[in-house]
């Protein structure tokens, strides 16, 4: 496994280690060294993303918890133009001393590598569709033109085929149907 001192995010925790009660804050600003998110939004490769952290000595190991923020790019699910989006986390996270715990995340070469905590919380905060706008009406499923830039655009009637025989039955005004009297018999009187 490599050194957690080479990750961007990784922080030296010698002094708050078994030391309960100690608390340091540190404001980092690093460069995104491999994209956080697939698909149709992601924070991009090399963007950057400022970290907020609090550490916390406690018993059983260092309590990680803070802010990220950074901004995603990439496509409207519903008509495929280009958007940003800004994405704040909050995240936390115990450190464990002893690798025999039941813990997933540990102090290593007195250092805390707080990247995959961060790309957790960024990943899971990404929208499953982002859209430009709300309203956004998507793409035309003809022509494939952006809706939202035809000025008076009106959708085409799509008539369900299994109805489409009786698009040539009309009421007629046949003189042959019986007049209706008052009554409701149906019956001209003579």
């Amino acid at each position: 496994m490599s050194s957690p001192v080479n990750s961007p995010y990784a922080l030296r925790v010698r002094d708050l280690a078994h030391r309960p009660g100690e608390m340091r804050e540190h404001s980092l600003d690093v460069e995104v060294p491999d994209a956080m998110g697939a698909g149709v939004i992601a924070v991009r490769q090399g963007a950057p993303m400022h970290l907020d952290v609090r550490l916390e000595g406690l018993h059983e190991g260092v309590l990680v918890s803070g802010h990220a923020s950074a901004e995603a790019f990439g496509e409207c699910s519903r008509c495929l133009i280009e958007i940003s989006e800004p994405v704040e986390v909050d995240f936390a996270e115990l450190f464990a001393y002893d690798v025999s715990e039941d813990f997933d995340f540990f102090v290593r070469d007195d250092h805390v590598d707080c990247e995959p905590v961060v790309r957790d919380a960024v990943v899971l905060s990404l929208p499953f569709q982002p859209v430009c706008r709300p309203d956004c009406p998507g793409l035309d499923p003809e022509t494939g033109e952006r809706l939202a830039d035809l000025e008076d655009h009106t959708p085409r009637e799509v008539l369900d085929p299994r109805w489409a025989a009786l698009g040539g039955f009309r009421a007629s005004d046949d003189s042959s149907t019986p007049d209706q009297s008052p009554e409701g018999d149906g019956l001209t009187s003579a």
